[in-house]
């Protein structure tokens, strides 16, 4: 029994996590041991314009956050009055732009996966420019991040740019825009986390950064108040919730997942499979710049301590998964996508490069398109599933050993969660791939469990890391097969990313 075993059972006290992703709002009910007590989940629609303009709808987001903590709330049958605090994660990037007095959305949430600044991007991509962005943020220029999105909704919705001088609207991440709208337009603020992932802040100062904004033509009035992980936010109110609930965790996905797998160390690192795929590896308290075109990011800060992590952003993870079910119906649902796979024979030497919105590190190109390579009269849907899958683990492996190289450290093991990772074939790959083991933990909740986390330690009721280490839990260990040689599927897999770049520019070398 640990030590909150006990007051968990006597007061049956609980953390609320808001976990807001790109296809869906998500609530879960934890108690103060870990135990997932209830979730609730409501799907997100995505409008795809065309293949660069991809945006959701800001109120959709706020509406179907709040309608998962109401049905979480009705399902568990616990009283609201027990909730301790509530923690926040979110889909990083995706910008939001609104009215400060009404919360009304000027114009639709731009995602993350959104490439329509990429010419603006490769305009900036002098290097001067290059090297302020990389020294002050850790980042690189790529339409990914949120100032570009920020830039184009002030030069594009009529009038906006007027008014957002004259303090009239406000920008946030999906984190600032739940938190002022929990806290009834109280509070406007973010985490670091997700502050670190604008291209507008100063990862060492812990500021957004007056040059950079200058850069981008963004009043520095219209940004959020930048906030520690594990602080209070303000106080969440909803007539569900019965009472003021203290928001005392905020954290980014990625960040939250780090967190909830317990990469506390340095040099500890973890992969989430969903959307796209994320690695992030803990590099400490000191600011290292990556070489291998990496990003370095704030993981968290606590206590006024930063800790930093490297990453590696892989765009297309379950999304290529959903475009076999939904932009090629070859399968009706994704859990067939496994079976198929198995059936697969495995001589057919399928490559598959999913790059179905350009590709993340340590590429970093966004004019970059997906390609199949090695089809033939006997090529099967099962043998695409299968590519579908390697082709997945072979962009995170990329990210992995661009990651050592840039460590120096021989890595042991990779810590894995996301809905892709339910996938035993993928994961073993990844691991023969890597030649590490690979953990995946009993409960996929991770990304909600590190906002838990964050907001037990916020709101005081957790004193210290040390006091959660013995939450973390293990479900399945993935050992390599050391008589896999993959050196010529490397060479094959990497060839055949060096042609689609040419693909899209002939010049490329």
């Amino acid at each position: 029994m640990n030590e909150f075993e006990g007051k968990s059972k006597l007061l049956m006290k609980y953390l609320l996590s808001l976990d807001q992703g790109t296809t869906s709002s998500r609530s879960i009910l934890f108690d103060l041991n870990g135990h997932l007590i209830a979730s609730s989940k409501k799907k997100l629609s995505l409008s795809c314009k065309n293949q660069d303009f991809i945006e959701q709808d800001p109120l959709e987001i706020f509406q179907t956050q709040v309608a998962t903590i109401e049905e979480v709330l009705t399902s568990s049958q616990i009283n609201p009055l027990d909730i301790e605090a509530i923690g926040i994660t979110n889909q990083r990037e995706t910008t939001i732009i609104w009215d400060k007095l009404t919360g009304n959305p000027i114009y639709p949430a731009i995602s993350w996966q959104d490439r329509r600044t990429k010419d603006r991007c490769e305009l900036l991509k002098n290097k001067e420019t290059i090297d302020l962005i990389h020294q002050k943020t850790g980042l690189l220029i790529d339409p990914y991040f949120s100032a570009t999105k920020i830039e184009w909704i002030l030069n594009h919705v009529h009038g906006a740019k007027k008014r957002a001088e004259n303090g009239e609207l406000l920008f946030g991440t999906v984190d600032s825009w739940l938190i002022y709208l929990l806290t009834q337009k109280k509070v406007h603020a973010t985490d670091f986390s997700n502050a670190s992932r604008t291209l507008l802040f100063d990862i060492k100062e812990k500021t957004f950064d007056p040059t950079l904004c200058q850069l981008f033509d963004i009043p520095m009035q219209m940004l959020p108040k930048a906030l520690p992980n594990a602080t209070f936010f303000g106080e969440a109110i909803l007539p569900c919730l019965k009472k003021p609930i203290p928001i005392t965790g905020v954290a980014g996905d990625q960040q939250a997942a780090l967190f909830g797998q317990g990469c506390f160390e340095e040099g500890m690192i973890k992969t989430s499979y969903g959307t796209g795929c994320f690695v992030l590896m803990n590099i400490g308290k000191k600011i290292h710049l990556s070489e291998n075109d990496l990003l370095t990011t704030i993981a968290w800060d606590l206590n006024n301590e930063t800790t930093y992590a490297f990453e590696g952003s892989i765009f297309s993870g379950g999304s290529a998964l959903e475009w076999l079910k939904e932009g090629i119906d070859m399968v009706s649902a994704l859990e067939e996508i496994e079976s198929l796979a198995h059936e697969a024979d495995r001589d057919q030497n399928l490559i598959f490069i999913p790059a179905l919105t350009g590709l993340g590190a340590p590429h970093w190109d966004p004019h970059a398109k997906g390609a199949i390579f090695g089809i033939t009269r006997s090529t099967k849907a099962s043998h695409i599933a299968l590519a579908t899958l390697q082709g997945i683990g072979f962009l995170v492996y990329e990210s992995i050993d661009a990651m050592k190289k840039e460590a120096k450290i021989k890595l042991k093991t990779l810590f894995v969660d996301g809905k892709v990772s339910d996938s035993d074939i993928l994961l073993q790959f990844q691991s023969d791939l890597l030649q590490i083991e690979i953990k995946r933990p009993t409960s996929y909740e991770i990304t909600a469990f590190g906002a838990a986390l964050l907001a037990g330690l916020g709101a005081k009721i957790f004193p210290s890391l040390g006091s959660i280490q013995s939450l973390f839990k293990v479900k399945k260990t993935f050992i390599p097969n050391p008589s896999i040689d993959y050196e010529e599927l490397k060479k094959r897999y990497h060839l055949a990313i060096e042609l689609i770049k040419k693909l899209e520019d002939p010049h490329h070398e």
